[in-house]
């Protein structure tokens, strides 16, 4: 018979991680695994998050775990290191990185800036995966379809979950036209719905807004052209019709899977996330 866990089975066993060391890419020149300020966390056995792998995560959590030992006997002040990424640490990036070790407050990591804001318009199989690919990423996305039911099951509750470096809310709304003002300046905007005349009414409605950050559509080349020329028709300015991205994703990738659809979106997003950054 499987027996189940004691009820603070998971509650003492981050306990016994504690005190957590937090180290800290806190200064980085030339070429380096990770950007500046990017962190990890240190506890008994376990660590979170990542300063770039290698020889010199690895030395650094043996580092970590002196460092926890000697100030569990009370001295705690913050220890300094200075690494040349080369022949003698293993590692041949070639730039040079400072370490900051210091005690830190629990084992939860920093929550990093949101990357963008997307308001995802469809539910469907593409809009599925394209969420599952940017849930480890920090970025907030408005999932938005009029359909309830076609929001799988945990969609709601991972609304609420602190699991994910992303913010997600799930929304089942009569009007989605009607989302789109709530989306604050600078937003990206992906539509992928069930309904050609949705995404037309969806799409005019994302154009009209002067402070998009990036407007996508999924669909073919024929449907971007047919799109346009109704759009223009019905006064969509020419400046905003530049901005439309149909179809989606990076050139170059072959496959019509949902899943590599939603990697090369996930992949188009972030470089827009750079450029607008």
């Amino acid at each position: 018979m499987k027996r189940e866990p004691a009820p603070h089975t998971l509650h003492e066993g981050e306990a016994a991680q504690a005190p957590w060391v937090r180290v800290t890419l806190s200064r980085v020149r030339g070429s380096a695994p990770r950007e500046q300020g990017a962190c990890m966390l240190v506890g008994a056995t376990l660590t979170r998050g990542s300063i770039g792998g290698g020889n010199l995560e690895y030395r650094a959590i043996a580092t970590a775990r002196q460092l926890r030992a000697h100030w569990a006997a009370g001295a705690t002040e913050p220890h300094l290191e200075s690494h040349a990424l080369g022949p003698a640490l293993g590692q041949c990036c070639g730039g040079h990185v400072e370490l900051r070790y210091e005690m830190a407050e629990s084992g939860a990591l920093p929550v990093p800036e949101p990357l963008f804001h997307l308001q995802l318009f469809g539910a469907g199989h593409v809009g599925r995966a394209l969420v599952r690919a940017l849930r480890p990423l920090p970025c907030t996305i408005d999932w938005i379809d009029e359909r309830d039911e076609i929001f799988p099951p945990e969609a709601f509750a991972a609304a609420q979950s602190d699991a994910w470096p992303s913010i997600l809310h799930a929304l089942a709304v009569d009007a989605p036209e009607a989302e789109i003002a709530t989306a604050p300046p600078g937003a990206c905007y992906l539509v992928m719905t069930h309904s050609h005349d949705l995404d037309f009414r969806l799409g005019e409605t994302i154009l009209r807004r002067a402070d998009i950050g990036w407007f996508g559509l999924i669909g073919s080349a024929t449907k971007r052209a047919r799109f346009v020329r109704r759009w223009r028709e019905r006064g969509v300015p020419e400046r905003a019709l530049e901005r439309l991205v149909c179809p989606v994703g990076l050139p170059g990738i072959p496959g019509k899977a949902p899943e590599v659809i939603a990697a090369s979106v996930a992949a188009q997003l972030l470089r827009v996330a750079a450029q607008i950054g």
